[in-house]
């Protein structure tokens, strides 16, 4: 495995639809999120980080997740995946001092080394109200649909009855986005990198978690959502990046916004993202690209045309090969 550090600076988009799905509900009823003077479907990161850890706690044997959705028990491939609840829990994993603990969560925890934490001591290797904090190299923004969408409501039943003999099932109300493309952006950045040792090998490991976790997220309120384009520019000037990429890519409908319910429905523009990676040509390194080979083919191929022509390096990625194993 490599262990070469990440030296500079990338940015990320990410693009993936959504079909008959609540692609990330609220707290209070678990609706879709949809801001109410917009119409546009949002996403928290803490969605995305969920959908990347839960991928590589279960699809990637070696890696160690820090901060779980829950206190898991038992065992997955193998691999103890006993929850972390408490400082205690902690000191028994990772080490008793506080250098002890610093260098252990570091060294094996790749959640921590992406996204950062912030871990209380008091009782663990610290006094009162001390911590370790790391600050995440990896940060999103909140994801957002190109396009206004519509919330539908559907009303059913229950498997069972809510009590032993009754025949009366119980009801249920869901509620879902008949269809919503949302992007997410996402900077890498190469200084809170160096304080978290972050790898190239574990950068490969964030793309294997953003596309193929999206794509394996297979649970009843998930299923439905595709994973379409990943685009990942590399800078060779350190602490540089052009900003702003999200509303570089138009969502052209063909119809109402809100009737969009597949690609069909729309085209995407990218001109003004390719405007933007031609000026600062001198200042980046490569494009990697991962693009769905059926429904966004001809605009990843197309997307790999232009940056070639501007005279960018394009990695065109495999996403069942990104990693070894």
């Amino acid at each position: 495995m490599s262990m070469q550090k990440v030296k500079n600076r990338s940015e990320i988009l990410f693009l993936y639809d959504v079909t008959d799905t609540n692609p990330n509900g609220d707290p209070d009823e678990n609706r879709p999120r949809i801001d109410e003077y917009t119409g546009i479907n949002e996403v928290t990161d803490v969605r995305l980080k969920r959908t990347i850890r839960d991928h590589l706690l279960y699809f990637r044997e070696d890696q160690e997740i820090f901060v779980r959705d829950r206190e898991w028990k038992g065992e997955v491939k193998g691999k103890n995946v006993e929850g972390i609840c408490d400082a205690k829990e902690t000191a028994k994993k990772f080490g008793k001092t506080k250098d002890e603990l610093h260098k252990n969560i570091l060294e094996k925890c790749i959640d921590v080394r992406l996204f950062g934490a912030t871990i209380p001591l008091e009782g663990v290797g610290g006094g009162k109200g001390d911590s370790l904090t790391f600050t995440g190299p990896v940060q999103f923004n909140i994801g957002r649909s190109l396009h206004r969408v519509i919330e539908k409501h559907i009303k059913g039943t229950g498997g069972f009855a809510s009590q032993a003999g009754l025949q009366q099932k119980t009801f249920r109300d869901d509620y879902v986005l008949p269809y919503s493309l949302i992007c997410f952006y996402g900077i890498i950045n190469e200084n809170a990198a160096d304080k978290t040792e972050l790898t190239e090998e574990d950068v490969k490991l964030l793309l294997d978690g953003i596309w193929n976790g999206t794509k394996n997220l297979i649970t009843r309120s998930k299923t439905g959502q595709v994973p379409r384009l990943l685009i990942k520019i590399n800078y060779k000037e350190k602490n540089f990046h052009i900003g702003g990429l999200r509303s570089s890519i138009k969502l052209e409908p063909k119809k109402e916004e809100e009737a969009i319910r597949s690609t069909a429905d729309y085209n995407l523009n990218f001109s003004s993202l390719n405007d933007k990676v031609e000026k600062n040509e001198g200042k980046i390194e490569s494009v990697d690209i991962i693009f769905d080979d059926c429904e966004f083919k001809d605009w990843g191929e197309s997307l790999k045309k232009k940056f070639e022509e501007i005279g960018i390096t394009v990695n065109v990625l495999n996403p069942d090969k990104l990693v070894e194993g």
